[in-house]
């Protein structure tokens, strides 16, 4: 489960909506929110998105740590930000990976995980 600060109310579907308008805002490309609840212990859900630039990738990882703090998402930790080809962050149930085209098409985060879903 999810931690939240004192004082919010949020649940999984508010917070994936959350992290999805947050890339969209800074224009991340070709948002994929996957569905992990069956297949592992450890997150509900992975959100995979583009960015064109490593400056664009790690905009669109702080727009998303941005947003979910300001609703109460206690933000477990940030990967990759220095060089910014991929990014990882971590707000416990859900997993959110920003990456430039070239490294999402090398590692397939996708088509490892296999089962995605629709939040809207």
């Amino acid at each position: 489960m999810a931690k939240y600060l004192e004082g919010f109310n949020v649940d999984l579907k508010q917070i994936t909506q959350i992290a999805v308008n947050a890339l969209e805002n800074v224009k991340g490309e070709n948002i994929v929110v996957i569905d992990t609840n069956d297949i592992s212990p450890l997150f509900q859900r992975i959100i995979v998105c583009s960015g064109n630039s490593n400056r664009q990738v790690s905009a669109l990882a702080n727009h998303v740590v941005e947003d979910l703090k300001k609703h109460g998402v206690n933000i477990i930790g940030v990967e990759g930000r220095r060089g910014g080809e991929w990014v990882l962050v971590d707000a416990g149930d859900i997993i959110i990976h920003v990456m430039l085209p070239k490294v999402r098409d090398y590692y397939e985060i996708e088509q490892l995980w296999q089962q995605e879903v629709n939040e809207n």
